[in-house]
């Protein structure tokens, strides 16, 4: 019996080490927005190469196509694509096992100005730089910068950093060169910890997020075994045993 119990303590620990495996999803140049036909490099970075982390996403034409099928050229673990603005999407890693990677927002645009923000979240008090940027001329222009639709500031250079980020730093930017046009916006995320989880979108996939649910829920009824079993082998005590009554046999007459 504690050989058995031992095993199955074996088993359920290599079962919930099997769901820590997780990859981070790394955008190269790392932004969030970029001109037409220009090339991204999206790599999966693994813990485990042997989990068969591939690259997904969602666009408005698209959902949950891999790098190489019909888009991108795959040269595990990294997808190269020159991009278009139909590339504009959802992208995330996504293993044999289920689990999944960040997930990062991209946006491709046709027009001449974009602005160059975090594609990760940024840490609470790190300075961040945004940059208005046109694809022909140089990128010292001055712009001026939006958040959430409303003015932040006019900057002569096309430059503007914000210094010590906080959470009300987060939101909605984008910027606007006179004469040139707007650029689209982007959501800058600010976190206290060393994560890399973009906030939520409409173009997330559903079916991820039901995966996700039932890892947690698979990881709760492991634990919970778990902690049974080790109560069981820790408490359990000999059965007391019982004499069996004296056998009294009747003279015969």
């Amino acid at each position: 019996m504690k050989e058995t119990s031992v095993l199955c303590l074996l088993f359920l620990i290599s079962l919930l080490s099997c769901t820590t495996n997780q990859a981070r999803l790394t955008v190269s140049p790392s932004y969030s927005q970029f001109f037409k036909d220009q090339s991204v490099y999206l790599s999966c970075e693994e813990d485990d190469s042997s989990a068969g982390w591939t690259l997904r996403r969602n666009t408005s034409k698209q959902q949950r196509t891999q790098c190489g099928d019909g888009w991108g050229t795959s040269a595990a673990p990294t997808c190269n694509i020159a991009v278009l603005p139909l590339d504009s999407g959802v992208y995330w890693c996504e293993s044999r096992e289920g689990p999944i990677s960040n997930m990062v927002n991209l946006t491709v645009t046709g027009g001449s100005v974009i602005l160059q923000s975090p594609v990760l979240p940024v840490m609470e008090g790190d300075d961040v730089t945004l940059l208005c940027k046109t694809k022909t001329t140089p990128s010292n222009l001055p712009a001026a910068f939006y958040k959430d639709g409303s003015l932040i500031r006019k900057q002569p250079t096309g430059h503007m950093t914000i210094q010590h980020v906080s959470r009300s730093d987060e939101g909605l930017y984008k910027c606007d060169i006179s004469g040139h046009g707007e650029s689209p916006s982007s959501w800058i995320t600010v976190t206290g910890e060393d994560t890399t989880t973009p906030p939520p979108t409409s173009t997330s996939p559903p079916v991820l997020s039901v995966l996700s649910c039932v890892r947690l829920v698979c990881v709760v009824v492991l634990l919970v075994l778990l902690v049974l079993l080790v109560r069981r082998y820790v408490h359990k005590k000999p059965e007391d045993f019982k004499p069996e009554p004296d056998v009294v046999y009747s003279s015969l007459k």
